[in-house]
Formats: C-alpha cells, sequence, structure tokens
C-alpha cells in the first residue's frame, strides 16, 4: 500500500510540473450506537444551474453539490462530475445551451453523492462514466461511515464507472489534453484533479473548497494532512493565470488555494496539540480554534464547530 501511494504522488509531480501555460457529503460527526440512514434529499424543484465561462470550451456549472466542469468542441462533451439525479435535466438542458453535440463522458472527482448523483441518468443515456478505481470500488457497494454511521447505499449497476484506471488517465478531446490524476488520499482515498493542459484551467474536485471549511471523509481515507498535502503537490504547478475549478464555492487561481491550505494548517495548528494533550471533544469545540478565521470562510458558529468535530474526531482515529 506505500509503494502505491508514492508512486501516485510520483505520477501526479511528474504530470503537474509541465508548465500549465503550454478537480452529498456524509456527516463526520461523533458516531452514534447504530447505524442511521442518510437523510432524504431535499427539494430540488428550484434549483438553478448557472453557467459560468472558464476559458475557451471551458465552463462551470453550478446548481446544489459540487461544481461542474465542462468541456465542450467537436468531439463532443465531457462533464467533470454531475451533482445529484434530480438535476440531471437541467444540467442536461444547461449544457445543449453551450453545444449540439452529444455529451459522451462523464468524469467522477470521488464517490460522494453530490458529485455522482447524476450516474444514473447519463448512464442510461450511454454516457461513458470513468473514475479512479477507488471511486468505483465505494459506489458499487454500501458505505457506512463509521464516524456518523450514516449509511450510503450502492449505486445502481448503470451508474457505475465502467471505465477505471489507478493513477492517471487523459482525455484527448476538443483541442486539449485533459488529464485526470490520483492525488493520494486527501478529501477521499479516490480524488482525482483534472487538468486541461492547453487551456490553463484545473478542476480540484474536493480538494479546494473556496472560501469555506471543507469536509474531509475520515471515513474513506481522508484527512487534513492530505489535504494540505494535494494542495502542497499542485500548488508549484499553477501559474497566475491559472484558472481553477473548485468542488465548492466561486472560481479561484493559486491564491485562493494558498489560502486554503494556509487555513487548514494554521487550524490543524490549533486542534491537533489540543487532540494530544487528551481534551475532550467538547473541550475543544468550547476553545473555538477557527474563531479568528470563521468570518473569511464564510462559516457561523454551527458550521465552524462542525469543521472542529470532524477534525477532532479523524485525529482521535489515527
Amino acid at each position: 500500500m506505500a509503494r502505491r501511494q508514492t508512486l501516485s504522488t510520483a505520477l501526479l509531480i511528474a504530470l503537474f510540473l509541465v508548465p500549465l501555460t503550454q478537480l452529498s457529503h456524509p456527516s463526520l460527526a461523533q458516531a452514534p450506537t447504530t447505524p442511521t440512514p442518510s437523510p432524504a434529499a431535499p427539494d430540488f424543484s428550484t434549483v438553478e444551474i448557472k453557467t459560468e465561462k472558464v476559458a475557451d470550451g471551458i465552463y462551470m456549472l453550478t446548481g446544489r453539490g459540487g461544481n461542474i466542469g465542462v468541456s465542450v468542441g467537436e468531439d463532443g462533451v465531457l462533464l467533470i462530475d454531475d451533482q445529484f439525479g434530480p438535476l440531471s435535466d437541467k444540467i442536461k438542458a444547461a449544457v445543449k445551451a453551450l453545444s449540439d453535440k452529444p455529451i459522451r463522458f462523464v468524469f467522477n472527482t470521488h464517490w460522494h453523492g453530490d458529485h455522482v448523483g447524476g450516474n444514473e441518468n447519463f448512464g442510461k443515456d450511454g454516457v461513458v462514466i470513468v473514475a479512479q478505481d477507488n471511486v468505483r470500488r465505494r459506489l458499487s457497494v454500501d458505505q457506512v461511515n463509521k464516524f456518523s454511521g450514516n449509511i450510503t447505499p450502492a449505486l445502481a449497476h448503470v451508474a457505475l464507472p465502467v471505465l477505471t484506471f489507478p493513477d492517471t488517465a487523459t482525455f484527448h478531446m476538443n483541442g486539449d489534453s485533459i488529464v485526470a490524476v490520483h492525488v493520494p488520499p486527501a478529501h477521499t482515498d479516490g480524488d482525482c484533479i483534472v487538468r486541461f493542459t492547453k487551456a490553463n484551467v484545473v478542476h480540484m474536485g474536493d480538494c479546494l473548497f473556496n472560501g469555506r471549511y471543507p469536509v474531509i471523509d475520515y471515513s474513506a481515507g481522508g484527512s487534513i494532512d492530505g489535504m494540505i498535502r494535494a494542495a502542497d503537490i499542485v500548488l508549484p504547478t499553477l501559474g497566475p493565470d491559472t484558472k481553477l475549478i473548485p468542488g465548492h464555492g466561486p472560481l479561484g487561481d493559486r491564491a485562493a488555494l494558498e489560502r486554503f491550505r494556509d487555513m487548514l494548517k494554521t487550524v490543524r495548528g490549533k486542534v491537533q496539540p489540543m487532540v494530544k494533550s487528551g481534551k475532550s471533544l467538547e473541550q475543544i469545540v468550547a476553545a473555538r480554534p477557527t474563531a479568528a478565521l470563521d468570518s473569511l470562510w464564510n462559516a457561523d458558529t454551527t458550521a465552524a464547530n462542525r469543521f472542529v468535530r470532524v477534525l477532532v474526531s479523524g485525529m482521535r482515529k489515527k
């Protein structure tokens, strides 16, 4: 396993050091004594899919769930993530307004429902779903979050990725080389960052929450250390004009990723010593380790405390 992780890191560095001028979360709070079903889906009827141009032929769609990357051109359409199933028709309509070409591929940056919930609908249309090996592995069977007890049911067969890879995959389409690279466990154990080589655009998946505290899925191999490591690997490969599509939040750039990385380091530096000293979860939450940062990360007390609880729970399970 250690050898596999080293290989992934080496490939990521090798691919991303080429200059760019030439990517629903389960709750990770304290676990109940018995598993509980995941909460019911919210009402999607009022959700509007908004389109933002990122570069020539590349767009970001926002609605509810993870931000979608879109590549359009003569070769067809590639989607990066597909949000929730009830939004699929709205997503298709938004794509239709950009291109009359068919959607050929959906790439899943990781396994969470707010990024793969539309897989079944697109799979039934004959769209080829692609993801890293661990994503298909997790989507193929029920997932029980070991912290919250929430159960995420396996997806239907038609919703599963049909093409998977261990470390890297490249789409040669629409005049670009679109490179997906598996990072060592960060947000989950299946995260991929997707680079549009010629367009100077990177989709970070949930390795970047722009302007808000992230969800880190410790139950699926994620960690704050891994999130920081992913940012540290990617940052040296970004130019001042590189545009970043985050998993959540507005379109970003190198500076946004730097701020996110620095925030994670700051919070880790406050929480980790308290965990090691044996303070209780409630003592750590009451100490408000994120207080000086909350206004910068659009967090109220409830959201900030939830983030701290996630970190404490994950650090104690190491």
